[in-house]
């Protein structure tokens, strides 16, 4: 098993408290957690790569030992592309590195790739959605619509104190409607309420959906004004080599989301890993890793 070493990267108005695994001078791979996870996300996935790169598990802004600043302007994806940014100009300055998100991650990692394309090599995402893709489905896709309307729960004005009652039951319960949670153990979900039970931690968790643009009709509701449906491809198109690791009993997320991503990224590729669902990264690391390792170093 690789060793893990923690530490914190300062930048100008928050601290990222990050894991790493693998050597320092190993090719760099940076992993982003999403909702409602921890850099331990990525734990599993990141022990199967750590012999060949060095793997960083950010702790994003709002989540677990990260700071996590007041109100919900401070979650709007610019942010977290800055903090990433400031993150990858500490740990690879000058030298591009490889991206890689699940869930919310996957939308950071995607902005990231929108706003700086020459900093990444490779870009890998793990049951995530391209944002387009993710706001076509919801509204054109049934299914999608109404896997999505969780959103309407976490952007309650009470949504901390209803997720974090009786001991955060809620949100496991959430976990658990996503898709199978038998990687969760007794201990690792001892650790998952640690992270959630920061102070502040729910609220800042939660100000990722409320800041969030995507919009969410409910079913049978006219979906009104789209923002996301009018941006201009060229603001969102992924210009490096693209990976989707996708497992199709998500939830969470329908294979209706990748619709149409080829028409964002030239260089596609999608691997789907039978059996696997939102969780895919404790479900099936082994496949994920080996995925990975597939598509960054081919041959």
């Amino acid at each position: 098993m690789a060793d893990i070493q923690f530490f914190r990267v300062d930048l100008d108005e928050i601290s990222l408290h990050c894991a790493s695994l693998g050597p320092e001078d190993a090719p760099l791979v940076v992993c982003l957690h999403g909702f409602p996870e921890y850099w331990a996300a990525w734990h599993a996935v990141a022990e199967r790569l750590a012999g060949d790169f060095r793997v960083v598990l950010p702790d994003q802004r709002g989540f677990n030992l990260s700071t996590k600043p007041l109100g919900v302007e401070a979650y709007r994806a610019r942010n977290m592309v800055q903090d990433l940014h400031g993150l990858a100009e500490h740990l690879s300055p000058g030298k591009p590195f490889i991206l890689a998100g699940h869930d919310w991650g996957a939308s950071i990692a995607y902005a990231y790739a929108f706003a700086h394309p020459d900093r990444l090599t490779h870009l890998v995402i793990a049951n995530g959605a391209h944002p387009v893709c993710f706001q076509r489905a919801i509204v054109e896709d049934e299914a999608q619509r109404r896997a999505s309307q969780y959103f309407h729960v976490l952007r309650a004005p009470d949504a901390a104190a209803h997720m974090a009652k009786d001991g955060f039951a809620r949100t496991m319960k959430m976990i658990a409607g996503f898709s199978r949670t038998d990687w969760l153990t007794p201990k690792a979900a001892a650790e998952y309420r640690d992270a959630w039970a920061q102070p502040g931690a729910m609220e800042a968790m939660l100000h990722w959906y409320n800041s969030s643009p995507v919009v969410v009709p409910k079913p049978g509701e006219e979906a009104g004004d789209v923002p996301l449906l009018s941006v201009d491809p060229e603001r969102v198109t992924v210009r490096m080599p693209h990976l989707v690791v996708w497992g199709g009993a998500d939830e969470a997320l329908t294979t209706a989301c990748l619709d149409g991503l080829d028409a964002f990224a030239p260089e596609l590729t999608i691997r789907h890993v039978p059996g696997a669902g939102h969780w895919i990264l404790h479900e099936k690391p082994d496949e994920v890793a080996a995925a990975i390792r597939a598509f960054v170093a081919p041959g």
